[in-house]
């Protein structure tokens, strides 16, 4: 009798600590796919102001506003860089 009353209490605890492990696991695997928001430069000249932002695609679309003119940056988050530009009044 003393036997299967050990075996129930380790069964017990192996149980728990499976599920404590599983919970652990699950836990760091979502953990790691969250967003990180790293900080990025546009590489615009002093004086650049950005005037809007808008989702394009797989891109985010910026109008900044220079001493030189006005142009729309095709930023990708993914990479993060520019990774093309519109120019106005050229």
């Amino acid at each position: 009798m003393q036997f299967l009353k050990a075996l129930v209490i380790g069964m017990g605890v192996l149980i728990v600590a499976g599920t404590v492990t599983l919970v652990v696991l699950l836990v760091q695997r979502a953990g790691g796919s969250q967003m990180s928001f790293n900080a990025a430069s546009l590489g615009q000249p002093a004086g650049t102001r950005i005037a809007g932002i808008a989702g394009a695609d797989k891109a985010i679309a910026i109008w900044v506003v220079r001493p030189d003119g006005e142009r729309v940056l095709f930023f990708d988050p993914a990479r993060g860089r520019v990774v093309g530009e519109a120019r106005t009044g050229e």
